[in-house]
Parts: C-alpha cells; sequence; structure tokens
C-alpha cells in the first residue's frame, strides 16, 4: 500500500492530538492544509490505517474515534463530558497480561474504562 499524501495528513493530525476524533472532526481538521480532500477519502484511510495498525478505532457510544497513538493503552470514558482521556499505566497492563497466563497469547490489549471523570478540561 503506498502512502498517499492524504493518507500522510490523516496520520499526521492523528499523531499531533491527544483528543480521539470522529472520521468528521479528522476531515474538518485535515481539510483546511488540503481543501481537495473529500470526507469518503478521509474514511478510506481512516479505515486503511486501522487496518494496518497504525491507527486505533475505537467505537465509544455508537460511534468510531480514531487514536494516533496505537501502542497499548488504556482508554475511559467520561459518561459525563463523552470525552476520551488515554491513560497510560504499564502496571494495570502488566497487571492484565500476567494474568492472562499461558493459555492466551495476545496481541494488542484494548480496555475501555467507563465512568465519571473528575478531570475539569
Amino acid at each position: 500500500m503506498r502512502n498517499t499524501p492524504q493518507r500522510a495528513k490523516i496520520l499526521e493530525y492523528l499523531k499531533s492530538v491527544r483528543t480521539h476524533p470522529t472520521a468528521e472532526q479528522v476531515y474538518k481538521a485535515v481539510k483546511k492544509n488540503m481543501p481537495s480532500i473529500t470526507l469518503a477519502t478521509v474514511y478510506r484511510n481512516l479505515n486503511l490505517l486501522a487496518e494496518k495498525g497504525d491507527i486505533l478505532r475505537l467505537e465509544i457510544n455508537h460511534e468510531y474515534h480514531y487514536d494516533g497513538f496505537s501502542h497499548d493503552h488504556i482508554h475511559f470514558v467520561c459518561e459525563n463530558t463523552k470525552k476520551i482521556y488515554d491513560i497510560d499505566d504499564k502496571e494495570v497492563l502488566k497487571f492484565i497480561m500476567k494474568r492472562l497466563g499461558k493459555n492466551f497469547i495476545p496481541s494488542n490489549v484494548d480496555v475501555i474504562i467507563r465512568g465519571e471523570c473528575n478531570v475539569h478540561n
């Protein structure tokens, strides 16, 4: 799969934010620097990047959100604000992997915690 300028811009944008945008939000942001890009192109490239493992695709509240940081980490979804927060806690991830034991060999870990946040952003 060749890396198109559109795909590169989409990936660059996702790696520059920690907001977990929807496809429409990615489209609006990338269109500012690339006015000829279409929403269909953004959707197609987001799907390709997710399938390739370059980005994460999270289904939250019946809507896809995209994360440019594909390393294993935990997501917290605030039920009040609907914001998604990254939690980089290697100890929790290590504990999960250890608890899986020898019976399972995970390729990645997706943990989504839902609740109320106490973060004032």
